[in-house]
């Protein structure tokens, strides 16, 4: 398959959303579920006015702002109105733990933040005096009674001027800074380029063809670099529109949002599909002697499967063509039900350091049970330090999604990335002849056996969790 984005050159955020605004001008882009719309026109528009407001109250090209929110519209209105400048983006979970965001807010030396009302106690209890003004992100006016006053009015009297140089904004410059899950003052903060973000967006293009018309219905947190490149940042890419819950995304939510929106394109992470299964389709066969039985025999599995794959595309709305899974290992039972029933699915492996894509199955490819795919396109995917009889090593990737490093840690990225531009992802896997990656686990839970072989936990955790009496397990090692 040829690379369809030959003749772009800038590969930066700004040139993307202005050639997607230019293109598809009065097709929907953002809206919530069954709500107005903003059209690609309005984005731009709203986007540009934020961007004047930043530089107005003296945001820099490098200058960190904070993002703390749920999913919403004005989310990714806030995310390009700070990148299109240079600006460097920090998005932050909003499960996490308020002294966790108050430790990114420092560490990252923020000098603004986007809040949405439901986490502003969070940012009122922070104490340090490093933040210069808050905005709402609902109204996307100035929260007074957080931001310094004095510091507003200096730049109100007199637009600070940023020079042309400055308002450059290249390939390589730092876009966001994502930090990872961790207890305060452990979380790493990855930093990734615009063009780490902008090429591994274009790669989707060798899983799928992505038109105007699909709609994405996105329900995983857009901090996680899984939502926010393809979630987000690929929707846009080709004209397509993106819908958000605005109520806390429960079973009875979710079946009001796949029935009014009918996604064509989901992203998943493993639990949710896998509590659908156990819920919906496993317990279904369960509950019947005759269907418990024939389910254990290979030839009507098969057919059971089908049955029901089917009708669970219809409960997602009877237009998906697109869900993809990432974020974790998805357990073989599920894989299993998914591939034989003929859901349109594909499983994806990637990391926040990488964008985050390193592999995944296309859509027009025959899909393999437990495997993640072949390398995306530019992906360079390397197995070194080989088990003699499995083939098994360290998964190594090289490519232009790569991150630049961790903030304000150079020690720990010499660990992770080598003078080649390697690397290290710490997981362990094999290819096989087709170049598809197999997971077998992280290297640092490995447990090597009294005979020289290898054990994963996470494997013999996925075999635990087939029983329909257990929810989640975890292997210990004595």
């Amino acid at each position: 398959m040829s690379y369809p984005y030959e003749n772009i050159k800038d590969y930066t955020l700004g040139s993307l959303i202005d050639r997607s605004a230019s293109m598809y001008a009065q097709r929907p882009l953002v809206s919530y579920v069954g709500k107005e719309v903003i059209t690609y026109e309005k984005f731009h528009k709203k986007m540009l006015e934020i961007t004047a407001l930043l530089k107005e109250l003296g945001i820099k090209k490098g200058d960190k702002v904070v993002i703390l929110s749920e999913n919403m519209p004005h989310w990714s209105i806030a995310y390009f109105s700070i990148v299109r400048f240079g600006a460097v983006v920090v998005p932050v979970l909003p499960d996490f733990h308020p002294s966790d965001v108050h430790h990114i807010i420092k560490h990252s030396e923020a000098k603004a933040v986007f809040v949405s009302s439901k986490h502003q106690e969070t940012i009122e209890e922070f104490e340090d005096k490093g933040i210069e003004f808050v905005i709402n992100l609902e109204s996307f006016e100035i929260m007074s009674d957080l931001s310094d006053e004095s510091y507003i009015s200096k730049f109100k009297k007199k637009m600070q001027k940023v020079s042309k140089e400055e308002d450059v904004v290249k390939d390589n410059d730092l876009a966001c800074i994502i930090y990872t899950s961790g207890t305060t003052g452990h979380s790493k903060g990855v930093m990734l380029t615009h063009k780490n973000l902008v090429t591994n967006a274009m790669s989707s293009f060798c899983i799928l063809e992505i038109k105007p018309e699909d709609v994405c219905l996105s329900i995983l947190p857009l901090p996680h670099v899984f939502e926010g490149t393809v979630g987000m940042i690929v929707p846009i890419l080709h004209g397509s529109s993106i819908e958000y819950i605005e109520k806390t995304p429960t079973p009875s939510v979710l079946l009001k949002a796949f029935e009014i929106t009918k996604p064509t394109y989901m992203l998943s992470v493993p639990l949710i599909i896998e509590k659908i299964y156990k819920n919906k389709v496993l317990s279904k066969f369960n509950s019947s002697i005759v269907t418990k039985y024939l389910y254990k025999l290979p030839f009507f599995r098969k057919i059971l499967n089908k049955i029901a794959a089917k009708k669970l595309h219809k409960t997602f709305g009877g237009r998906l063509r697109f869900f993809g899974i990432g974020g974790a290992a998805l357990p073989r039972y599920v894989e299993q039900f998914l591939h034989e029933g003929g859901f349109p699915y594909t499983v994806g492996y990637g990391l926040t350091e990488t964008s985050p894509l390193l592999c995944g199955t296309p859509l027009n490819m025959q899909t393999k049970i437990k495997s993640t795919g072949p390398a995306m396109h530019g992906v360079e995917i390397e197995i070194r330090d080989k088990h003699e009889i499995t083939g098994e090593g360290e998964i190594f990737a090289k490519g232009p999604n790569v991150m630049l490093g961790y903030y304000k840690d150079k020690e720990k990225t010499k660990e992770v990335l080598d003078d080649d531009g390697w690397f290290h992802t710490g997981d362990l896997g094999y290819l096989d002849d087709d170049e598809y990656l197999y997971i077998s686990g992280r290297s640092k839970n490995m447990i090597l056996g009294p005979s020289g072989e290898n054990i994963y936990p996470e494997q013999i955790e996925s075999i635990i969790n087939e029983h329909e009496l257990v929810l989640d397990s975890l292997m210990l090692q004595q």
